[in-house]
């Protein structure tokens, strides 16, 4: 078989979490956020999911998901699908889950999630970590 076409992202979102209903594996994202907020660093954020919508896919496939700071150009997450997953029909869509827990911090800045076909970045997500300020003001 010959290499595998390069699929296209059509979503890809970052949630608190994501349920899949049995029988219509339907997927509905709880939390969708866009940024994340921290009194100090390095802080943990303990649960997140990243939900990827793709297309114009065919052929077998390894599927991973990186989380890299921007800033210090390191990869501080990763997760995959165990399994190679089959595409026969490029025009199908399918859904892709990620669940990444204990993410560790260490400033605020820039990061990105990147997926990964068969070890090639076919789509990027970039999103900012911003720390809170304390208000001292006690009326």
């Amino acid at each position: 078989m010959g290499k595998a076409q390069k699929p296209i992202v059509n979503a890809m979102l970052i949630c608190d979490r994501i349920i899949t209903e049995a029988g219509t594996n339907k997927k509905s994202l709880i939390g969708i956020f866009e940024n994340i907020s921290a009194y100090k660093f390095p802080c943990v954020h303990h649960f997140l999911a990243v939900y990827i919508k793709l297309t114009d896919a065919r052929g077998e496939y390894k599927f991973r998901l990186e989380l890299g700071d921007l800033e210090n150009d390191g990869i501080i997450g990763r997760a995959e699908i165990p399994k190679p997953i089959k595409v026969e029909n490029p025009l199908a869509i399918h859904d892709l889950v990620f669940n990444l827990a204990g993410i560790k911090l260490m400033h605020q800045g820039k990061y990105e999630f990147r997926i990964f076909a068969n070890d090639e970045v076919f789509g990027q997500k970039t999103f900012l970590v911003n720390q809170i300020k304390e208000n001292r003001n006690e009326g």
